[in-house]
């Protein structure tokens, strides 16, 4: 057999077999290497309602490491590089098994977006070259692959722009100035007046972009912003992080809490443009004393620097994958190497001690069907001392993440002050209602936790319709 279809049929074999986990412990958290290399960069992530996650990176900078089977290549006439590529520019990773396989990806899905509708369905919209204009679907299944439905779709649609007032300081929060921003969580579901309030961090000063394109790297910004978008006169309210960041990601928790992660303290976004890896997370935690909200956590040794992503998993830890800030795949002269690690970030809600608290949900059973405005009896344990007026019961949906944002990530917390009752041995019932509306909750698979004591429990899946 030739030296390369040897060196094809590595990669191939490596894809589909485990990889044995590497642990970083302490206490602030704890970092897990799952997979050395999953032979792409991790640009784009979303997490499906099979506990598996699709994966995918750009396909005009040539060959990535991660083959496709065997007689399989990509033939695409308008490609950049490779009219014809035998390696995969998507995979998918099985988080229950800590395995990936090869996906195919036609056209350049490169800064695209994605949604994932009703059905469970992963549904992906863009990209750059001859993508630019497709749609592309992908099914949760053992053996799916990406269809692509190809064809033009509109562009321009219309629509409302809203005007808020501008953030102190002035300095920009998006690309290349690259922050983050999540849509903290939505309480009192059942209201007249419900509150949405949205969370800006990170970025860079003006001008950040030029300067670090001569040399000349500026820290990056270390506020943050809240600000009520449902008021009648919004207005902001500044805090300040423990670290500079620009290019960071912001995903929800099960327990509410933020953790912010992922990207650098000076520089901006693009090419080579930032420097000093921000390599500590940071938990915000929405509901504490301003002043008092941010903690830092333990660090990676891994640089996330651009195109890196991190989204939330169902046992409550966070995937935490890609890094390159490169045009083509570079691992041995640049500062920050392309980066084809996976690793799990736990939080200390996670940790061992916290066993006794944790809850696990008895009922309903995962991928429950419910209704909009229900009354859901959740059954759950504990092994140990229960703290009935700190239970609560929150739904988040999985997020699609690329280049620093998390689309369609909202996390719902159902009920107000609902009463536990004893349903047995260390068993319990909470009863609480579910959300009013697709307004608040658009109709498709969601993560259903119990959270005791700001600990929350493996997560099942739930369709809300």
């Amino acid at each position: 057999m030739p030296a390369h279809s040897l060196f094809l049929l590595f990669l191939l074999l490596s894809a589909t077999h485990p990889c044995p986990l590497i642990l970083t412990e302490a206490a602030g958290g704890r970092w897990q290497l799952l997979q050395k290399s999953i032979g792409i960069t991790a640009m784009h992530m979303q997490l499906l309602n099979n506990d598996r996650v699709v994966i995918y990176d750009r396909t005009d900078f040539g060959r990535s490491n991660l083959s496709l089977p065997e007689g399989t290549c990509r033939h695409d006439p308008n490609e950049l590089v490779l009219k014809t590529d035998c390696t995969a520019h998507s995979a998918e990773y099985d988080v229950l098994n800590n395995t990936f396989r090869p996906l195919m990806v036609l056209t350049d899905v490169w800064c695209s977006s994605g949604a994932v509708m009703s059905n469970g369905s992963l549904i992906q919209t863009g990209g750059f070259n001859d993508g630019d204009r497709r749609i592309r679907v992908f099914t949760p299944c053992s053996d799916c692959d990406w269809v692509e439905v190809g064809g033009a779709y509109c562009k321009k649609m219309g629509g409302k722009v809203v005007k808020n007032p501008t953030i102190p300081g002035g300095d920009p929060r998006s690309y290349p100035s690259t922050g983050s921003a999540v849509l903290l969580p939505l309480k009192n579901l059942q209201g007249t007046e419900l509150e949405a309030e949205v969370l800006v961090c990170g970025g860079a000063p003006k001008g950040s972009y030029i300067q670090a394109t001569k040399g000349d790297f500026v820290k990056a910004l270390d506020t943050c912003g809240r600000i009520k978008i449902t008021d009648s006169n919004p207005q902001w309210a500044m805090e300040s992080m423990p670290y500079a960041r620009v290019m960071g990601d912001m995903i929800l928790l099960p327990n509410g809490n933020v953790l912010i992660v992922n990207g650098a303290g000076a520089g901006s976004a693009g090419w080579e443009l930032g420097r000093n890896p921000a390599l500590n997370p940071v938990i915000y935690r929405p509901d504490g004393k301003a002043g008092s909200r941010f903690e830092s956590q333990n660090p990676t040794t891994i640089p996330r620097m651009y195109h890196s992503t991190a989204i939330l998993l169902r046992d409550g830890r966070v995937l935490v994958g890609g890094s390159n800030p490169h045009v083509d795949y570079n691992f041995t002269t640049p500062l920050f190497p392309t980066e084809l690690r996976l690793e799990a970030f736990s939080p200390p809600y996670l940790d061992t001690e916290n066993n006794n608290l944790r809850p696990k949900i008895v009922s309903p059973s995962s991928k429950a069907t419910i209704g909009y405005a229900k009354k859901l009896v959740v059954r759950f344990q504990v092994g140990g001392t229960l703290a009935e007026k700190l239970v609560s019961v929150t739904m988040v949906s999985p997020s699609f993440t690329t280049h620093s944002f998390s689309m369609n990530h909202r996390l719902l917390f159902l009920g107000n002050g609902e009463k536990v009752t004893n349903a047995g041995t260390a068993t319990y019932d909470i009863q609480v209602t579910t959300p009013p509306s697709k307004n608040l909750a658009p109709s498709g698979y969601y993560l259903l936790f119990v959270v005791h004591q700001d600990i929350p429990s493996e997560g099942i899946w739930v369709q809300i319709r």
